[in-house]
């Protein structure tokens, strides 16, 4: 479904990602780990067209997608979930998910996907018209998550969902993930939590300053040696 390759990526003169190559096959979970300033966060906007790379390519079902503008890969079918939610506070529940829905004109369905959000996500049901600022940090990105799926993804870019939540909202967050890959959507997970992604994923990459150091199965990640060293506390 989605495939990078050679991706080098600049903050003017500083270089964050050195040729990264990696793989997401339809229907998989795969994530990618790797200390802070890694380059994580630079991958997935690089994917989503929000920054440019300098060299390589990102081909999207059969599809070089690089320099194709954010809204048009949107519409494509690919979302992004960036870090730190990035919802719009001042506005209500139900505007920011209608927000999500901005490139679409099919109301019948936008109204079946109204539905089944509120049914992934049932602690937003009855809020419609809270103001999105005045939720807890969780029921944030629940939000942030599920104005993402109102464009109909058929991939799924996640910055850190984890970030800043309560042991127990993390785990029902990675338990709503699990949940969106089930009903058909392919998600490309960045996370801090090595952990919790690489139980979650079944393919991970390790980046380690803008390079791929290591790509396997996930499972085999949490036997590594040097994975459990680095980045389970191990």
């Amino acid at each position: 479904m989605l495939t990078v390759e050679g991706i080098s990526t600049y903050y003017g003169n500083i270089q964050a990602l050195k040729e990264v190559e990696l793989k997401v096959n339809e229907g998989e979970i795969v994530t990618l780990i790797g200390s802070n300033g890694a380059g994580k966060t630079t991958t997935l906007l690089t994917i989503s067209g929000l920054l440019k790379p300098a060299q390589g390519k990102v081909t999207f079902l059969g599809r070089t997608i690089t320099g194709v503008p954010p809204h048009n890969i949107v519409k494509m079918g690919i979302s992004h979930v960036p870090e730190g939610r990035r919802i719009f506070p001042l506005m209500t529940l139900m505007e920011n998910l209608e927000m999500g829905a901005f490139g679409r004109t099919d109301k019948r369905a936008i109204k079946e996907d109204l539905d089944m959000v509120f049914q992934t996500f049932p602690q937003l049901k009855g809020r419609e018209k809270q103001m999105a600022g005045t939720l807890s940090g969780g029921e944030q990105q629940m939000l942030a998550m599920g104005r993402a799926l109102m464009s109909r993804p058929k991939l799924l870019l996640l910055d850190e969902p984890s970030m800043g939540l309560a042991p127990m909202i993390v785990k029902e967050i990675f338990q709503i993930i699990e949940k969106i890959n089930r009903q058909g959507t392919t998600i490309l997970l960045v996370e801090q939590n090595a952990q919790m992604a690489l139980k979650t994923a079944g393919k991970g990459y390790v980046l380690e300053t803008g390079k791929i150091v290591l790509q396997d199965n996930a499972s085999a990640l949490l036997e590594n040696d040097d994975v459990r060293k680095s980045y389970l506390g191990e």
